[in-house]
């Protein structure tokens, strides 16, 4: 799985993200927790929208509710430990409130169902992500004295006719997932196994989904999948195939107003149609999350990368051609199995030369059940493994630096998204380039949902500093 690490308001791998439900009037009430990757986000979405339906209220705290789900992550070994822990601690909680129902949603739900329910007995639910239709008859089971248990992975499951409730909204960006599931092998990951094989969502649905969302008055959907350039989706009406940048195009094409984002692309799989069509819309942001994990052929061969070193490269060049202005970004991961000095200086080498503007950085953590796990020995030290870290991320700074540089006294399109988390007398928000920028506020009455033009006069490392500039 690549990391979906690319979208904005998403948490780092290990980190909780509380859902600020709004209180509703019902009998019972459900608090969500979400870990791990934006897809995740999206599907505590629907899994509100399904528990609704069946009437159940929300809640913004664990003591006021009846069950709490926690929507889990399995990429990492810390986010697996944090969950791990914040399940002890809603245990706890049980032992004051006896009909309280606790249950793990998602990828980890999948892998450590039975170690959860009856050997820890943490839970009484476990409930993989194919499986969220079943959660209210699951949880019927659960209070009758049963463990509900579904974890079975769907070929077909896409949720495409569930409208979700946007749990974390500020009323202008949400995520819209077109794919589920992944066909990639890449010998590190898990997901192939915990999420299934690889199915597109049907193209009205998503549209669908989007018109409502621009009529609600949102401005920037986030196009989702573990590997959305390998969107394929057959129109039973027409027997016509619609790519990924058909899709693109159509999603843009809602509205000059909207803003469309997506994320993750594999690259072997992102197609000189899909720069194009960006290149062609405006409002098709101009920012590529292209995962490489590693610069050296003999270790991407390893991780069942499919393509070489200068094979991405190749790529790279290639989006620099087509969109001159987009900004890329990428995962690396340091440490993987036999994983050399040499091997390393190409990773470093290769990010010197893809002049990426920023990169989610890992060591290697084995996780069981994959290839890398069944056919590799885990033997780099991990001193070894966060020296090498350390390096990439030294030099991803020296990257963002110079990326920074290049931006100053340029004018960008900024949609104000809110307040400054420093300074409330300050906006915040993102360029096309996904950068993002903080500056004062003006007397002009902007607000957030509107698009602003702001010169970029100074910068921290991960953040663009300007003013907003208006025609004279």
């Amino acid at each position: 799985m690549e990391s979906l690490a690319a979208i904005h308001d998403e948490t780092r791998q290990g980190e909780a993200f509380l859902h600020p439900f709004p209180q509703r009037s019902a009998q019972k009430q459900v608090y969500l927790e979400s870990y791990g990757c934006a897809m995740n986000f999206a599907d505590s979405e629907v899994v509100a929208s399904i528990l609704a339906n069946k009437g159940f209220g929300t809640c913004g705290t664990p003591e006021l509710a009846d069950l709490i789900l926690v929507n889990t992550c399995s990429i990492r070994e810390k986010a697996e430990l944090t969950i791990r822990k914040r399940l002890t601690e809603f245990r706890k909680l049980k032992r004051a409130k006896p009909g309280l129902l606790i249950g793990i949603l998602g990828c980890m739900a999948e892998r450590l169902k039975a170690q959860l329910l009856t050997e820890e007995k943490l839970v009484d639910l476990v409930v993989g992500p194919d499986a969220y239709r079943s959660l209210p008859d699951l949880i019927e089971e659960a209070e009758g004295g049963q463990k509900g248990v579904n974890v079975l992975l769907s070929r077909e499951e896409t949720y495409g006719d569930v409208s979700p409730i946007r749990l974390n909204s500020n009323g202008i960006m949400a995520f819209v997932s077109i794919t589920r599931g992944c066909n990639n092998m890449c010998s590190f990951c898990v997901v192939p196994f915990t999420r299934g094989r690889e199915r597109s969502r049907d193209m009205p649905s998503i549209l669908q989904e989007v018109r409502v969302l621009l009529d609600a008055g949102y401005k920037e959907v986030t196009l989702l999948g573990q590997n959305v350039d390998s969107y394929y989706w057959n129109d039973p009406e027409t027997n016509q195939t619609v790519t990924f940048a058909q899709l693109l195009a159509a999603t843009a094409s809602t509205s000059p107003q909207l803003r469309v984002r997506f994320s993750t692309s594999h690259p072997k799989d992102i197609t000189d149609e899909v720069l194009h069509t960006m290149a062609r819309f405006p409002n098709i942001c101009k920012c590529i999350h292209l995962p490489v994990q590693s610069g050296s052929s003999r270790i991407l061969q390893l991780m069942n990368r499919t393509y070489t070193r200068e094979w991405y490269l190749s790529k790279i060049d290639r989006i620099r051609e087509i969109l001159p202005d987009c900004s890329i970004t990428t995962d690396l991961i340091a440490g993987f199995c036999t994983e050399t000095d040499a091997d390393h200086a190409e990773s470093l080498s290769l990010m010197d030369y893809s002049g990426y503007d920023m990169s989610y950085m890992y060591f290697y953590s084995e996780r069981p059940g994959t290839l890398a796990a069944r056919r590799y020995t885990d033997d780099i030290p991990l001193e070894t493994k966060k020296k090498r870290l350390q390096e990439i991320v030294d030099m991803q700074g020296v990257l963002s630096t110079r990326s920074n540089e290049k931006d100053m006294g340029k004018i960008f399109e900024v949609l104000i998204e809110g307040n400054s988390k420093k300074n409330d007398q300050e906006w915040t928000g993102r360029s096309s380039q996904n950068k993002s920028m903080v500056f004062p506020k003006t007397n002009r009455g902007e607000k957030p949902g509107d698009y602003v033009q702001v010169l970029a006069e100074d910068y921290t490392r991960a953040t663009l500093l300007g003013k907003i500039v208006y025609p004279a």
